[in-house]
């Protein structure tokens, strides 16, 4: 039966390809092979897509399953030619709009926008057209302290994928995406505004889920190599070699090296980034593969300064640590930077057992390491270390009692799991069960270095600690956690009318157990557990109305548990007889949420949704200062319930005459339920806890208007990409009395590619103008206050003032890359 379906479609691909006409069925994007494919096979053993009931169902089948394999593909009939850096100019929106099919808002990028982007860039500079996206970053390369926000959920509360793994930090759930891939390797993105998969390996997307995939290696041996150079001296060498096809094996795969380096666009200081991206495929028999996904980035960057809104009115963009150092200077470049070092390894397995039955088993390990590092003033002696205070600390370079130091961070994290799934299609039914399981380990101890009166430190990588009298490590905080993660979910798609009729329903059970120590003297409490148990039901429908026309209806469950190690565990300082930071709420938030939505595939493509979400124990999460220190952390602060209400809606063109415009929007109406509890001073000077009255209030981080406009260019050798974002004003407080005003930036790509120069394939040489009137911007608040004013709660007691900090979105940077094939 196989065999005549895939001589039919294939006789019907010719007939096609032959009359010059263009099919094109996207299940989502894909990186690979520009011929007729179906489960990534070689093209000489291309087979058709079998029928829906012999299918291992994905995520634009049932959108309660979501993908059973990591590797998004677009199926296609087409005389397209792809080029060398993978583009084919045949996504509509120039690539921002591939064809969608999942019961939910999704949207997603391919080859034909990423190739044309900055190579500095990441996953979540890639995504910041997209409707209801949110993007903040820090520098106009798209390197460092970039941050996104959905639906008013901030990047904690989205769930990250990378090739079918999450490999944001599980704990506090940064995804830390410049770690992740080079751009050049990126083969699509696919985000999911609301709700996350089913079985995506997750426990804190209650805003969504972002997933990327690595492009596939290629057939034939070869490779592809680039150079960029730009404003603030950005260099960065990149170069992949591709293995093909390794005799009758079956197996392929790539390997690449990159360097990246600039100086920031603000302040002293800059970056290095070392990269190595590997993938390797086996393929065998009727839809079986094994891949494996290798990563590893060492990267060390100056950190930036984030303004609150009053030095932000004094010095705009001159708010960053200084480029001299004096004896006394905590502020000083070279003692606050941050390193972001990882090894990462996927392996994708997927094999069909038989007609009806696939198994998909996933492991990966995740291994994450700093140091972060921050300049601190102590005092030589009389200190404390946690509530014990401590002599003389017998270290040079002392002035009237005052040691400047770096504090140093080191922390340490492995992380391995499995996720496994087996599904079973009989008839037009589909039942898919799950099981995934993670193990964590997380060491945190804060050390201090001396600092000399040259500014150097003794050792900035925490080898060489100050000790107290009496042997002790001198550290603000001495963090040992554990993490263990089950989860099991079962789910039943049915397929009604013809096929036309998609119903599917599913239910997860997810259990996270944690426990973690803090050995620093007077730490109370010494050992914190917490333990979760969610119920996560979800039911989506979607029906066919014509082959171009969709409709669909779905309802979720999420829910994250508790952000960072923080939250479990006091912090201490040297300058403090008292620990300076408190736990955390140890709630888990909850999001319940339901969409309803159209979308039109053809030679215009249209998309449109409503969404309401509800969420209770809502953590608002917040980077803070350390008091005394230049040191920034996760702050999750609990402001109880939230409700989201808006429509997004996209609108994309299929390339005509060369010409791809885009445009994307979103309306958010997202208000706090409930008054904030806060810390306040009663008339007799006593602290007490009162409430502000923010029921009714405007969310944080939920800017009402977001749009975007653009508009791509590609005749096969000239090509062109502009685009444009506006982004409404943004509040900081949950009073609404401070907030970030509005802003527009827009980008240029403009290039030209030849067809074969000897042995070089496509060679290219591409500029890119980011941030075209240097528009110099709060991109978005960095952290969250009660009010910005000091009033009174709602009992009458005294509330001080706090100061959200903001980051700083880059000035005008010009890149120039050239690049080729081989």
């Amino acid at each position: 039966m196989r065999l005549s379906n895939r001589n039919i479609l294939l006789c019907c691909a010719a007939f096609l390809s032959g009359n010059g006409l263009h099919f094109s069925k996207a299940v989502a994007q894909d990186s690979a092979q520009p011929q007729l494919k179906a489960h990534r096979a070689h093209p000489a053993k291309a087979s058709a897509t079998p029928p829906a009931q012999h299918r291992r169902p994905s995520v634009t089948e049932s959108g309660v399953l979501g993908p059973a394999t990591p590797q998004t593909e677009e199926i296609s009939v087409s005389g397209a030619r792809r080029n060398a850096d993978g583009t084919t100019n045949t996504t509509p929106g120039g690539g921002l709009m591939p064809h969608q099919t999942a019961p939910r808002s999704q949207s997603g990028v391919t080859r034909d926008f990423i190739a044309k982007q900055a190579p500095t860039g990441n996953i979540s500079s890639m995504i910041a057209n997209l409707p209801g996206v949110t993007f903040g970053s820090q520098d106009p390369l798209g390197v460092t302290g970039d941050t996104i926000t959905m639906r008013g959920f901030n990047e904690s509360q989205i769930g990250y994928l990378f090739e079918g793994a999450p490999l944001a930090d599980p704990i506090n759930y940064q995804p830390y995406t410049s770690m992740l891939v080079d751009t050049e390797n990126l083969a699509s993105v696919t985000v999911s505004q609301g709700s996350p998969d089913l079985n995506a390996p997750l426990f804190n997307a209650t805003g969504g889920e972002i997933t990327a995939t690595a492009l596939n290696p290629s057939h034939h041996a070869g490779g592809y190599m680039s150079v960029m150079g730009g404003t603030h001296s950005a260099n960065k060498e990149f170069m992949r070699l591709e293995t093909g096809d390794i005799g009758q094996s079956g197996i392929r795969g790539y390997v690449s090296f990159s360097h990246l380096s600039n100086n920031n666009w603000r302040g002293p200081g800059g970056l290095h980034r070392y990269h190595i991206d590997a993938k390797f495929v086996k393929e065998w028999g009727q839809d079986n593969s094994i891949s494996a996904i290798f990563g590893y980035n060492a990267q060390q960057q100056t950190s930036w300064r984030e303004p609150t809104a009053a030095q932000w009115a004094a010095s705009k963009a001159s708010v960053y640590y200084s480029p001299t150092y004096t004896p006394g200077n905590a502020n000083y470049y070279k003692l606050n930077f941050s390193g972001f070092n990882s090894l990462d390894v996927v392996a994708p397995m997927h094999f069909t057992l038989s007609d009806e039955i696939h198994l998909n088993i996933t492991p990966y390990f995740v291994h994450q390491h700093g140091p972060s590092t921050g300049g601190e003033n102590i005092p030589a002696s009389g200190g404390y270390n946690g509530t014990e205070q401590y002599g003389n600390l017998n270290q040079p370079y002392a002035t009237n009692n005052t040691l400047t130091t770096a504090s140093v961070d080191p922390w340490d994290q492995n992380s391995s799991a499995i996720n496994n799934s087996i599904s079973w299609t009989h008839g037009h039914n589909n039942v898919t069960f799950g099981y995934w399981y993670s193990y964590t380990t997380h060491q945190e101890v804060e050390t201090f270095t001396p600092v000399n009166y040259e500014g150097e430190a003794a050792n900035l990588y925490g080898k060489y600690p100050i000790y107290v009298p009496g042997g002790r490590i001198l550290s603000g905080y001495n963090l040992n956690f554990k993490q263990q993660v089950n989860a099991l979910f079962i789910a039943d798609t049915l397929k009604l009318l013809n096929n036309k009729l998609t119903i599917s329903a599913g239910f997860r059970a997810a259990m996270v157990s944690r426990s973690g120590t803090n050995n620093v003297p007077g730490a109370d409490p010494y050992k914190v557990a917490g333990n979760y148990f969610e119920p996560l039901p979800q039911f989506s429908a979607s029906y066919q109305i014509t082959p171009r026309d969709q409709v669909y209806i779905n309802g979720s469950t999420s829910f994250r548990a508790p952000e960072s190690v923080e939250a479990y565990s006091q912090i201490f300082d040297p300058n403090s007889a008292s620990a300076v930071e408190q736990p955390g709420s140890l709630k888990s938030e909850y999001d319940i949420s339901e969409e309803i939505g159209y979308r039109h595939s053809g030679l215009y493509n249209f998309q449109i949704s409503l969404f309401n979400a509800n969420m209770t124990n809502h953590q608002v999460t917040s980077s803070g200062y350390l008091p005394y220190t230049n040191t920034l952390i996760s702050e999750p602060i609990n402001v109880g319930g939230q409700t989201s209400r808006g429509v997004q809606a996209e609108l994309g063109l299929r390339p005509w005459h060369h010409f791809s415009p885009y445009v994307s929007g979103q309306y958010l109406h997202a208000t706090m339920d409930n008054n904030v509890p806060v810390a306040a001073t009663n008339a007799a000077g006593i602290s007490v806890i009162d409430y502000l009255p923010t029921a009714g209030k405007k969310a944080v981080d939920s800017p009402k208007f977001t749009a975007s406009v653009g508009l791509a260019y590609d005749s096969g050798h000239f090509f062109g990409n502009f685009d444009l974002r506006y982004q409404s004003k943004m509040y900081s407080t949950f009073m609404n009395d401070q907030s970030m005003p509005g802003y527009v930036v827009s980008d240029l790509a403009l290039g030209y590619r030849l067809s074969k120069v000897g042995p070089l394939k496509g060679p290219k040489i591409q500029l890119n103008l980011i941030n075209l009137g240097n528009n110099i911007y709060r991109s978005i608040p960095g952290s969250s206050a009660a009010t910005a004013m000091s009033r009174k709660g709602i009992f009458g007691n005294s509330v001080s003032a706090g100061s959200p900090v903001y980051l700083v979105g880059g000035n005008f940077a010009a890149l120039v890359t050239l690049s080729t094939g081989f």
